[in-house]
């Protein structure tokens, strides 16, 4: 009888001992893994140089390739950070680069480089993550027809307000990683 009542309180000790190391390590382990910080210094180095914040690139990477550099997607988009070869062409323009083609979108350096040119160049333009998301997402001439036909407020954007529920849904998802990777870096 000692023996069982001896043992059933070891396995109590046991789950408890379990289940506050879980509650203390879990949420640190899941943070980390889903929100991977992964390609920092590229991130860091391209995001400072082209002006946009480091965890509004993390997210963009997170939500379009899940951290993959061979992602292709069913639009034709690549690496990491789902470049298309319209885009490639226009940022290679601005950027006076010819060296690089279209596939060496899936170098993670050039893809974070190409990504983040992209981004500060459609932050800079809207004045907004949501806004500069959405470009990024559906091109910047459908984000110039819902401000110029007043759809969307330029200087105050709600998703909401957003055409497609593709775009609200893929911004609603960069925003909402921005939020997880602002916090991770300490900035919430």
């Amino acid at each position: 009888m000692l023996k069982r009542i001896a043992v059933f309180l070891l396995l109590i000790c046991f789950v408890v001992f379990l289940g506050a190391f879980l509650l203390v390590y879990m949420p640190y382990w899941f943070k980390n893994e889903s929100y991977p910080l992964e390609y920092s210094e590229a991130v860091n180095r391209y995001s400072e140089e082209y002006g946009i914040d480091s965890a509004f690139v993390y997210a963009v990477i997170r939500t379009e390739s899940h951290f993959d550099p061979n992602a292709v997607s069913d639009a034709g988009a690549i690496g990491l950070m789902q470049i298309i070869e319209d885009s490639f062409d226009w940022v290679s323009k601005r950027l006076g680069e010819d060296e690089l083609c279209f596939n060496d979108m899936f170098i993670p350096e050039n893809s974070i480089r190409y990504g983040c040119f992209m981004l500060g160049y459609l932050y800079d333009k809207y004045g907004s993550y949501e806004l500069a998301a959405a470009a990024y997402h559906s091109g910047m001439g459908e984000v110039d027809s819902w401000i110029s036909s007043g759809t969307v407020d330029k200087s105050s954007p709600d998703t909401a307000d957003f055409k497609g529920s593709n775009t609200r849904h893929y911004v609603g998802k960069i925003m909402r990683a921005y939020d997880k990777y602002s916090e991770i870096e300490g900035r919430s």
